[in-house]
C-alpha cells in the first residue's frame, strides 16, 4: 500500500459538524458558519461529504448548502483529519483505509469511542476495504509527498501519552508498513502552543511537491516558535528525502493572532487543504493573509488558492487541514 500525496487526484473530501459543546462554548455557532464556508469552498473543487451526528444532519445540510452532502453517523467530535481513515492505494490501483487508533490526542477530551469507531464505520458505509492498526495515530501528525517520505514531529509522535508501549523504531515500522514510505524524517518540534494535538506536523511543515516542502518561519523574533522553527529547518536542510533528493525549502515568514473569546490564538496558515485544483487556506482577517497567501500561490502553480476565514476553528485547536480528509480517487 502507499499514502498517496496531497496534491494527487480526489474523489471526494470528507469532514465533520462541530458538535463538541464543553470545547467550543461560546463559539459553537462561528465555528459551525466557519466550517460550513471551508465546505462550500472545497465543494468547488471537488465534492464534499459533510458527517453530522444523527440528530444534527438537518442544521447541518441548512448551513453547508445543496453543494455538500451530509450524512448521519456517530461523532464525539469535529477533526477528522485525526478520526477518520487515512486512505491508502494498492499496487493496483485499489483504494484501502488504514483504521489508526483514536485516543483524543492522549485522552483530552472524554468521551472519544465514538471517534475511534469512526474510521470503522465509515469504511463499512462507503465500501472501503480496511486494514486495521494498533497504533495511535492522527492523520495531522503526517505529511508524506507520495514517493516514500514521511514527516512527522517528536513533539507530537513521541509524546507518552499516545503510544507508551513502543519505541521510535516500532513507530517507524508500523508507518511504513501501513502507509507504504520507505524514510521518515523527524523534526523536533511543532507549535509550542499547540498542546491541543501536542504539535502536529500539519502545523509546522508541508510538502508541496516531490522534494518540496514549506515550513513556517516566524519573522518575528517574540514569537513563541521563532527558534523552535530554525532548528526544525535545519533539519530540513540536512536530510535527503527517500529518493535521495535534497529538500527545497519555501518559507511563510507571516503569522497571525486573533481574540477570539477572549483568548488569543494563532491562526496557522500552514494549515491549508490541497483540493482538485485548489488550495483552501485559514486566515485571520488581518494584513499578513495577503502575503501568507501569496507564497503559498507561488508554491502551488496550478491551483487557485482560497482564504477563508477560520479564527474560531483556530480557537478549537486546529486549522482547516485538521477539519478535512481527502479521498483518493482510485486508480485503475
Amino acid at each position: 500500500m502507499r499514502m498517496p500525496a496531497e496534491w494527487e487526484a480526489h474523489e471526494g473530501c470528507l469532514m465533520a459538524w462541530p458538535t463538541r459543546e464543553d470545547l467550543w462554548g461560546e463559539v459553537l455557532g462561528e465555528a459551525r458558519a466557519e466550517y460550513a464556508a471551508v465546505a462550500r469552498a472545497i465543494a468547488a473543487f471537488e465534492p464534499v461529504t459533510m458527517v453530522a451526528r444523527p440528530d444534527q444532519v438537518e442544521d447541518a445540510r441548512a448551513a453547508c448548502g445543496e453543494g455538500v452532502e451530509v450524512i448521519g453517523v456517530p461523532i464525539d467530535d469535529s477533526w477528522l483529519r485525526d478520526s477518520g481513515p487515512i486512505f491508502t492505494l494498492t499496487g493496483d490501483g485499489r483504494r484501502v483505509g488504514v483504521d489508526f487508533r483514536f485516543n483524543a490526542w492522549g485522552e483530552k477530551h472524554a468521551p472519544y469511542d465514538s471517534d475511534d469507531k469512526f474510521a470503522a464505520r465509515l469504511l463499512d458505509l462507503r465500501g472501503v476495504e480496511t486494514v486495521r492498526s494498533e497504533m495511535v495515530l492522527e492523520g495531522g501528525a503526517i505529511t508524506v509527498d507520495g514517493e516514500g517520505t514521511l514527516i512527522t514531529t517528536e513533539q507530537c509522535l513521541l509524546n507518552p501519552n499516545r503510544n507508551p508501549g513502543l519505541s521510535r523504531d516500532e513507530i517507524e515500522a508500523e508507518l511504513k508498513a501501513k502507509l507504504g514510505v520507505e524514510k521518515i524524517i523527524w523534526l523536533p518540534y511543532g507549535g509550542l502552543e499547540d498542546t491541543e494535538t501536542d504539535g502536529h506536523v500539519d502545523g509546522v511543515c508541508a510538502f508541496t511537491a516531490p522534494g518540496t516542502v514549506i515550513v513556517s518561519l516566524p519573522d518575528d523574533p517574540a514569537h513563541p516558535d521563532y527558534a523552535r522553527m530554525r532548528a526544525n529547518r535545519a533539519v530540513l536542510e540536512a536530510v535527503t528525502d527517500a529518493r535521495g533528493r535534497t529538500l527545497k525549502i519555501i518559507e511563510v515568514p507571516q503569522s497571525a493572532f486573533a481574540t477570539v473569546a477572549g483568548v488569543t490564538t494563532e491562526v496557522c496558515y500552514l494549515n491549508f487543504y490541497v483540493a482538485n485544483g485548489g488550495v483552501v487556506v485559514p486566515v485571520a482577517g488581518v494584513p499578513a493573509d495577503e502575503g501568507a497567501l501569496a507564497v503559498i500561490a507561488d508554491a502551488f502553480p496550478d491551483r487557485e488558492v482560497v482564504g477563508v476565514r477560520a479564527r474560531a476553528v483556530a480557537f478549537g485547536g486546529g486549522g482547516v487541514h485538521c477539519i478535512t480528509q481527502q479521498i483518493p480517487a482510485p486508480r485503475p
